[in-house]
């Protein structure tokens, strides 16, 4: 009986260090808050394992000592007022126990206060937009695990469906603010090694936080029941010092130079049709095919098919503006400020001339241009 009972003392009481080692046990992350809740997680799980071990410990005790077959005699009593202050008392003390530390770790989940560095984080279906204020910096952050895997005509890699074309970048040991949104259903960025899990909801603005103690790169997902490609919107972060993040913020400023230069020499550019195709059929696998499908087909109902459409064989100047404005109250968003003029014009000619549509159109990037300034007028 004292081995069983040092047994269980050893197993309810051992070091967290042995916890971490549990293949299916909670990790502890990279941040303050997410060991603060790994903490948490274990205290909870040894109270309740101690109170499953008394109960069930007393309840075998009974059965085996207080059993029939060795003469015992149920005691008649009804109404024990000590027993129920007892199992009225004793819970309610252990639910204190457990309250206090699960408070202090909601609050300190709650305080994004003193931020060094604020990001607008936005979803839509089915990607990442990061704004960073303060540096005219943004992007979005897409799935880029080839179709070819996801249709399984290649092995899948090792980060099959947790890899975009486009990671966030931050810092460690700053303290980052998030402000949460979405363009169109309820999304949910989740990063588990930070402890950060947090709907975005259209119309309104949540707020999370993190703060970084280690360099690597930290996978998450969208935590949301948000369509059809729900898994398919993962979420990648690149944790780097806080020099190497500054380096980082001047290539992005300069890329962004870069990309402007290059989009006004694109204008002056003509494309060969088959220049067009080919990057137009990139640019459609990579943004469109989620919805409209690579076969161009759709799904009957849900988002409508290109093949022979009135919006692939109609007038050129109705089909760049789906595209650069998308179509209110749909899933059909604006790609204005996603995609550049010369891949707008590079899709629009690939989906005039692919699955038999056929039209002979082509499309450069003065055209788009040219769409936007008739807009502004």
């Amino acid at each position: 009986m004292k081995h069983l009972l040092f047994s269980v003392l050893m197993m309810l009481f051992a070091p967290n260090l042995l916890a971490t080692d549990m293949p299916l046990n909670m990790t502890q992350g990279v941040t303050e808050i997410s060991s603060k809740v790994y903490h948490l997680h274990m205290v909870i799980l040894y109270i309740c394992c101690a109170i499953g071990v008394i109960v069930f410990g007393i309840m075998i005790y009974s059965m085996i000592h207080h059993r029939k077959s060795k003469g015992a005699v149920a005691a008649n009593f009804h109404e024990s007022t000590k027993v129920e202050i007892a199992w009225t008392v004793v819970p309610f003390i252990i639910l204190i126990i457990m309250a206090i530390p699960a408070t202090k770790t909601l609050i300190a989940m709650e305080d994004p206060s003193d931020a060094d560095l604020t990001i607008k984080v936005t979803g839509s279906q089915w990607k990442w937009h990061y704004s960073y204020f303060d540096h005219d910096i943004d992007f979005f952050s897409i799935l880029s695990t080839p179709r070819e895997q996801i249709e399984g005509k290649e092995a899948k890699g090792e980060h099959y469906l947790l890899e975009v074309d486009k990671p966030l970048v931050l810092p460690i040991n700053r303290k980052v603010r998030f402000l949460m949104t979405s363009d169109d259903v309820i999304h949910s960025w989740w990063v588990p090694a930070f402890a950060v899990k947090k709907d975005a909801n259209p119309g309104f603005i949540n707020e999370a936080w993190t703060k970084i103690d280690k360099a690597g790169t930290y996978r998450g997902q969208c935590a949301e029941l948000c369509g059809k490609d729900h898994g398919f919107m993962p979420i990648v972060v690149e944790a780097v010092s806080e020099a190497d993040f500054e380096t980082w913020l001047a290539s992005q400023q300069q890329l962004t130079e870069d990309k402007a230069q290059q989009a006004q020499a694109a204008l002056n550019q003509t494309l060969s049709q088959p220049e067009l195709m080919t990057l137009g059929e990139q640019v459609y696998l990579a943004r469109c095919a989620a919805c409209h499908q690579p076969n161009g087909m759709g799904l009957p109902g849900v988002f409508p098919g290109l093949v022979k459409s009135p919006i692939t064989v109609g007038k050129v100047g109705a089909h760049i503006d789906i595209v650069v404005n998308g179509k209110p109250g749909t899933a059909m968003q604006a790609f204005a400020n996603q995609l550049t003029a010369t891949e707008i014009a590079a899709v629009v000619t690939y989906e005039r001339n692919a699955w038999g549509n056929d039209t002979g159109d082509t499309v450069q990037a003065a055209d788009i241009e040219k769409h936007g300034q008739q807009e502004a007028q």
